[in-house]
């Protein structure tokens, strides 16, 4: 599981494996190892990587992180996209995947709604002519 975690962490980021082995001070090659399952970062190394990106080493290394794997349709039309990380001011990527099941385009607009009870964050696709129609 953490060579394919690696390699979707370092993807998603945009990262060449060189840039990726830069930011933790390690070589191309060993990057490239750990991605083919050929090696495994050290403990201390993997400790960094998940502190960095904010996940447990238990995470890291178990879980798959891969958000083609994640993505679950339900009968009734809900979907479960996968895991998104927050960055710099707040922003959030949506999964390529949920972007073609609702249609959303650059330049559209989403409405954010919370419910602080349950705990959770929804998006909605909006017009502006929808907000004032009665």
């Amino acid at each position: 599981m953490i060579a394919s975690n690696i390699r979707y962490i370092r993807q998603q980021e945009n990262l060449s494996q060189e840039e990726f082995a830069e930011r933790f001070g390690v070589s191309r090659q060993s990057v490239a190892k750990w991605e083919s399952g050929e090696s495994m970062p050290d403990i201390m190394k993997c400790r960094e990587i998940a502190e960095y990106y904010d996940i447990s080493i238990d995470t890291l290394v178990s879980i798959s992180l891969d958000q083609t794997d994640m993505y679950e349709k339900t009968t009734d039309g809900k979907y479960i996209f996968g895991m998104v990380k927050v960055a710099e001011n707040g922003r959030v990527t949506i999964p390529e995947y949920a972007l073609e099941v609702f249609n959303i385009h650059e330049g559209d607009r989403l409405m954010v709604m919370g419910d602080t009870a349950k705990g959770g964050i929804a998006l909605a696709k909006i017009s502006v002519g929808n907000l004032f129609h009665r």
